[in-house]
């Protein structure tokens, strides 16, 4: 049966249970399964929920707004490349997290619960706030100040209460827990183990992009972790059903202005390294110390990949640059496509590889902040 695992004391919970940290407050996990075949792909479903055979659990009334099956679109890059961007802000909400959002408030909501509070940055919330209202819950959302203000107003149109929050983004995240008792769950997509298995259709999705073939590379902008972790669930999950050969290699792009994964992974443990914080235009990746830490590092040597922290002028010049070629993000988006860039130059990636850059939030969550970073370039 599988279960709640607590990956440092090996501690294990009962699923029928909904719970977002162990006994002694960590978060908590869940083992990658056995995997699907393209056989148990439910293609009539136009959704993420069309790899329901993946989750660990029946779900047979989700909370769905046709998550998923996002565009991957294959444009010409630096140094002679044709890369794929996956679309992945084309999601219902304008992000990647509809995906975690679908599958954690279905289980919620089928265990009974029908008021939450999450703490989050922007898309997050958002994110969480668009499936509440579809499904039918209460949603708070506890966010920062300095929060992009038409994020904010996205939360605040699906009708969720919005607190705002002063200080770094942990201050958010304590408030939000200090909210949750009584009927009030904490549905955090940073804590909560089945939200990473809605992140995990992004491999599936992948896969059968590829003609139910892993692409070489894929990179992906990393705060907490969340996408990332999702992809290696997936992929090492088809491997154990023997639907792909090898795993992808995992890239994990951050602004170097916070980086606290790079830092781990370059100094070898899976451990907090402090090194300097500063702010940075890439907002969803602004986590300094994540969560997940020590499964990032391992999903990231598990599949021989690496990181890669680049600076605000390189996210910049390749906001700038995915626009020119008719796609629009936020910078945290731009991250994973400066990575790249990066990696090609320093040959870690060849060129003729296939290689995925997942683009994770819309351009028009941030158009002020675009125009006022780009505005010149698009115009030059």
């Amino acid at each position: 049966m599988t279960v709640y695992r607590d990956p440092v004391d090996g501690s294990v919970y009962d699923l029928r249970q909904p719970r977002w940290r162990s006994d002694v407050g960590r978060p908590l996990w869940i083992d990658p399964g056995p995997g699907i075949q393209h056989s148990e792909v439910e293609t009539s479903t136009r959704s993420l929920w069309r790899y329901r055979a993946a989750l660990p659990i029946e779900l047979p009334n989700p909370i769905s707004l046709g998550e998923g099956l996002t565009s991957l679109v294959e444009m010409p890059w630096s140094e002679g490349a044709r890369v794929h961007f996956k679309l992945d802000f084309l999601n219902p909400t304008g992000s990647f997290k509809d995906r975690g959002s679908s599958v954690m408030l279905s289980y919620l909501r089928a265990h009974g619960i029908t008021s939450v509070v999450e703490d989050s940055s922007g898309n997050g919330g958002a994110s969480i706030a668009g499936y509440g209202a579809a499904g039918g819950l209460h949603v708070k959302v506890v966010a920062p100040a300095s929060t992009t203000p038409g994020k904010i107003a996205q939360v605040r149109a699906y009708g969720a209460e919005v607190e705002l929050v002063g200080g770094p983004r942990e201050a958010s995240q304590e408030a939000a827990i200090r909210q949750a008792h009584g009927d009030v769950f904490y549905a955090s997509h940073n804590w909560q183990a089945l939200f990473l298995q809605g992140t995990k259709t992004l491999a599936y999705e992948l896969w059968e992009d590829f003609r139910f073939q892993a692409p070489d590379n894929v990179i992906v902008p990393v705060g907490a972790g969340s996408s990332l972790l999702g992809c290696w669930l997936g992929f090492r999950e088809l491997l154990t059903a023997g639907q792909i050969d090898q795993m992808p290699r995992l890239f994990a792009a951050q602004p170097q202005n916070c980086s606290p994964v790079d830092a781990s992974f370059q100094a070898h443990t899976d451990q907090p390294v402090e090194r300097q914080v500063l702010p940075t235009i890439a907002e969803g990746t602004a986590i300094a110390r994540p969560l997940r830490l020590a499964q990032i590092i391992h999903a990231l040597r598990d599949s021989h990949g690496a990181t890669v922290a680049v600076t605000e002028e390189t996210i910049i010049a390749a906001l700038g640059q995915l626009a020119s070629q008719g796609v629009l993000v936020e910078p945290t988006s731009a991250t994973a496509a400066a990575a790249y860039t990066r990696l090609l130059a320093t040959g870690t990636i060849a060129p003729t590889e296939q290689s995925v850059v997942l683009l994770t939030g819309a351009g028009l969550k941030a158009t002020t902040t675009v125009q006022e970073l780009v505005g010149s370039q698009l115009h030059g």
